[in-house]
């Protein structure tokens, strides 16, 4: 659920702010549709100008004015650099090591920040059927690191996900390398209460930032493990003026472009 933390700017807007952040310019970002398009094309249209957006339709540097409702939103293709098949987008680009920042979204993520995007509850008998893997799996293996962004609830930061679609560090026992996987794998989480990184020995998630009005404890209601805290604790900065400015025009003219067409 979305709430206010603070005056003047919501839980969500927090988290996307925080998430864009974390971008670069110059980096080459393979982008999830949802949450993640959201966070980094505010990173283009603010601090990033010079990033370039990629997804998994195989359009590269991308620069839509509004946000695509999916990989085949035809806004993506008209304001691209490029336009590669898929076959090359995933052969050349992602595996070929060329991609810095892979941005990822889940409805599941567990204590080794696995990520499930397939069901909820057992495989073959389903209490849910999530929209599937798509290129995710890929992603979370070939891109030379990744950023996850989910709303934080129990139901969401689980102990162990129902189905692995797209690995993290797995049991943070069996490694990545274990299964030849030589990337480093998820750098951080954001969600819309704070910032957790994985141990750099457990690779366990553990809470290192808080968004402002957020306290550990309730954070620690909303995780589905017994959640561990750094030492020190990082506070988000507010999003700026300009920031939830340029964040807000984007969601505005997406929803009204999207409301024209529907």
């Amino acid at each position: 659920m979305m709430v206010t933390i603070e005056p003047g700017y919501t839980s969500d807007e927090m988290m996307t702010v925080a998430a864009a952040r974390m971008l670069r310019d110059r980096q080459v970002c393979f982008v999830g549709i949802g949450l993640p398009s959201a966070a980094s094309n505010l990173a283009r249209l603010t601090h990033a100008p010079d990033i370039v957006l990629i997804y998994e339709s195989g359009t590269i540097g991308t620069h839509p004015d509004i946000l695509p409702l999916s990989i085949g939103d035809g806004v993506l293709a008209e304001t691209s650099v490029a336009v590669v098949s898929v076959p090359e987008m995933f052969t050349y680009w992602l595996q070929g090591g060329r991609i810095d920042v892979g941005f990822l979204a889940a409805a599941q993520l567990d204590r080794f920040a696995n990520i499930n995007t397939t069901v909820i509850g057992d495989y073959l008998n389903p209490k849910v059927r999530l929209p599937g893997a798509g290129g995710a799996p890929e992603i979370a293996t070939s891109a030379n690191e990744i950023l996850i962004i989910i709303r934080q609830s129990k139901r969401a930061l689980v102990e162990k996900v129902d189905f692995i679609t797209s690995i993290g560090f797995l049991d943070g026992v069996q490694t990545r390398a274990d299964l030849g996987v030589t990337t480093a794998g998820p750098r951080a989480v954001v969600t819309d209460l704070g910032i957790l990184a994985p141990d750099p020995v457990t690779h366990e998630l553990t809470l290192v930032g808080l968004h402002p009005g957020v306290d550990v404890e309730h954070v620690k209601a909303e995780t589905g493990w017994p959640l561990r805290v750094a030492p020190k604790l990082e506070i988000t900065s507010p999003p700026t003026d300009t920031e939830l400015s340029v964040l807000r025009d984007l969601n505005t003219r997406s929803a009204q472009a999207h409301k024209a067409v529907g």
